[in-house]
């Protein structure tokens, strides 16, 4: 416990030397949550780092987050402490193959999920997250949308716009595509007083059964404003750590010891530290791929905000 004390006390120091902002997604281990200045989904996150004055960003996450904000804050240094950090639904697409996929379907838009390489936003027409995916589809002028890369998150918002018509490309998070509607049943079998509450990453037989389904943020934020006192989580178990936080009188199941992603477990207090010590892991994304990148981006934010 003091070396971890003298390890955060480190931190902060470096921090200021460095004008440094740390910035966590959810699914971080509780430790990093705790001394990052902001935790929060991908789209709480990209707004966020894109309104950052700071010279540096230490974004505790994957790959494709640090490239985001890098991509739409090109004059600051971000850093990834845990360069391994990756997306396996990122690298289900490739910016090929993509462009195959439009020359198929010219008369489409290309909607492409956040959780993306940065040349795979480069060829999109807007990017979504989980938590805006809905209203930006919903505000696209375009009837037909190529969704890629989660046909999971694509399933959900074409069920809610049947007046547009979606081609999924067939990628999928294997954290949350690996729950089995079975288990979904038998939880809340097993905790009958007790909400489910679901990310739309999560396959059609499990979001069958929730009470709820949201991004990441979408879900803190329900069963904090819900008068119910028991809830089933059915997202990576990284969300357990602020709900908890929020919610001390709460009580939280998670759907499924599964639920871990393990490239975001990846981050660690000592990888931070070396991060801001050492400048490493500093994202790089070349300004031709950048830039239609950061057109996709800001499409995004435009829309979200109608």
């Amino acid at each position: 416990m003091t070396e971890n004390r003298q390890l955060i006390e480190e931190i902060k120091r470096l921090k200021e030397q460095q004008d440094a902002v740390i910035v966590a997604h959810t699914y971080q281990n509780g430790e990093v949550q705790a001394i990052a200045d902001m935790v929060g989904d991908s789209f709480a996150l990209s707004k966020y780092c894109a309104n950052l004055t700071c010279s540096t960003i230490v974004f505790c996450g994957v790959g494709f987050m640090a490239e985001s904000a890098k991509i739409l804050s090109p004059e600051k240094r971000v850093l990834l402490p845990e360069q391994s950090a990756g997306c396996p639904m990122a690298d289900m697409i490739t910016a090929e193959e993509l462009r195959e996929f439009r020359a198929q379907h010219p008369d489409a838009a290309v909607v492409t999920y956040i959780n993306s390489s940065s040349t795979v936003k480069a060829e999109s027409d807007v990017i979504v997250t989980s938590s805006n995916a809905l209203k930006v589809v919903k505000n696209m002028p375009e009837k037909k949308i190529l969704f890629c890369p989660d046909q999971n998150l694509g399933s959900y918002i074409a069920a809610q716009c049947p007046e547009k018509e979606f081609v999924l490309w067939q990628g999928y998070c294997p954290t949350h595509h690996a729950m089995q509607g079975q288990i979904a049943k038998a939880m809340k079998e097993k905790y009958p007083e007790a909400e489910l509450l679901v990310h739309p990453e999560c396959k059609p037989e499990v979001t069958a059964y929730a009470d709820y389904i949201g991004s990441t943020q979408g879900i803190i934020d329900y069963a904090r404003n819900s008068e119910k006192k028991e809830f089933i989580i059915g997202t990576e178990m990284g969300t357990l750590y602020p709900l908890s936080q929020e919610n001390p009188d709460k009580i939280f199941h998670l759907m499924d010891p599964e639920l871990v992603c393990t490239n975001m477990k990846l981050t660690t207090l000592e990888s931070i530290r070396r991060s801001l010590e050492t400048g490493t892991y500093e994202m790089q994304v070349p300004e031709e791929v950048a830039a239609g990148a950061r057109k996709s981006l800001t499409r995004m934010l435009e829309l979200a905000s109608r």
